[in-house]
């Protein structure tokens, strides 16, 4: 007994003799505490939130703002996508005989995608009349806040480019304010707004800023059609497909002109900095005219009639030039005869612009009063 008992007594003192030899922890070693989190194995880790100085954050969210942001926050409420479903006819040949047994015309159903902006409360919308087209079965219109609403056609003048929608709603809608295009300054800031190529379903406009690059621009972008597009506003602010009917708002957020096309040069069908809008005081008169009657006309009477000079009319009256237009009758109690203007004439000017076309002249034209 007395030999087990001095064994376990030397046991118990190896024991106690290990514990207390037990290495301590390093002084410098990290230890994790209840406030720190173990690594989640990501390569970059989430920054913790900090608190910042108060009136810092005050002046760095006042310097983002600018007359830009306030421009686009006063106009985007009321920008829209206009979108219009309508078919086309197939172009028939010259030869009848071809056309009853092999072409006998087909309808082709088509969409078109573009801008526009609610120019009155009661909802009237301004786009461009390319937009639209011609046999326009349905359109639809799509709000910034993603509502949509049907829409009716009130009247539209190719010539021109402009085309007045109705949306088909007892709502207030918000709307724009004009500026005054003639008090436009070459370098001042233009803010182009819409919604380019349709890509929005929401109908969230998109903005680009460029400045206002010329005035009184005249412009005939393709020559086989007629419009013809007069002192227009050029702007280096990028137009692409889709922003055609959108507003072009200065820096007070007042719409200054309609954005309607972009010329590239033969380079490519991308914007290249040359991008045109119909002036706003050339919008005001046209939709005046259109809300009226749902037509242009000449506010005057001319005091002649007239033909558009083609090949054939030059070559079998022999006439001296294939421009122009050919007087064909003359009102004694009008301005052109005080002129001097008689039946056989060809007017080759009006005012110092040449006359290329009979739709051209009605363009002239319509730049005077009286």
């Amino acid at each position: 007994m007395g030999k087990q008992y001095s064994y376990l007594l030397k046991a118990l003192v190896i024991v106690l003799f290990l514990a207390g030899c037990e290495p301590s922890e390093a002084p410098n070693q990290h230890t994790t505490t209840e406030s720190e989190s173990p690594s989640s194995g990501y390569f970059l880790e989430q920054p913790f939130s900090r608190s910042y100085d108060h009136s810092a954050d005050l002046e760095i969210n006042a310097s983002r703002q600018s007359a830009i942001t306030r421009a686009v926050q006063v106009v985007s409420p009321s920008v829209v996508s206009v979108s219009v479903t309508g078919v086309r006819e197939s172009a028939m040949s010259r030869d009848p005989f071809f056309d009853f047994f092999w072409n006998p015309g087909y309808v082709q159903e088509f969409t078109n995608m573009g801008s526009g902006f609610i120019i009155s409360e009661d909802g009237h919308v301004l786009t461009n009349e390319h937009v639209v087209g011609r046999n326009a079965r349905n359109i639809q219109i799509v709000l910034s806040s993603g509502r949509s609403y049907d829409a009716t056609l009130l009247g539209r003048d190719e010539f021109a480019d402009l085309a007045l929608l109705k949306i088909n709603s007892d709502e207030k809608f918000d709307h724009v304010q004009f500026g005054n295009s003639d008090d436009l300054m070459v370098g001042e800031w233009a803010i182009a707004v819409g919604n380019p190529f349709g890509l929005f379903e929401d109908g969230q406009p998109s903005v680009t800023v460029g400045v206002i690059s010329a005035l009184k621009r005249d412009f005939r972008p393709i020559p086989q059609e007629p419009r013809v597009y007069l002192n227009m506003i050029q702007t280096d602010a990028a137009i692409n497909r889709g922003n055609s009917g959108g507003p072009l708002v200065n820096s007070m957020g007042e719409v200054i002109g309609i954005n309607t096309f972009i010329y590239t040069g033969g380079t490519s069908s991308g914007f290249v900095g040359l991008g045109f809008a119909i002036p706003s005081n050339t919008v005001i008169r046209i939709l005046n005219m259109l809300v009226e009657s749902g037509e242009v006309k000449l506010d005057y009477d001319a005091g002649f009639e007239w033909a558009g000079i083609t090949r054939g009319l030059a070559v079998r009256y022999n006439l001296p030039t294939i421009q122009g237009l050919l007087v064909v009758s003359v009102n004694r109690d009008g301005p052109a005869y005080e002129a001097g203007i008689l039946p056989g004439d060809i007017v080759l000017r009006v005012g110092s612009e040449p006359i290329y076309s009979q739709n051209h002249a009605w363009a002239l034209f319509r730049e005077y009063n009286e």
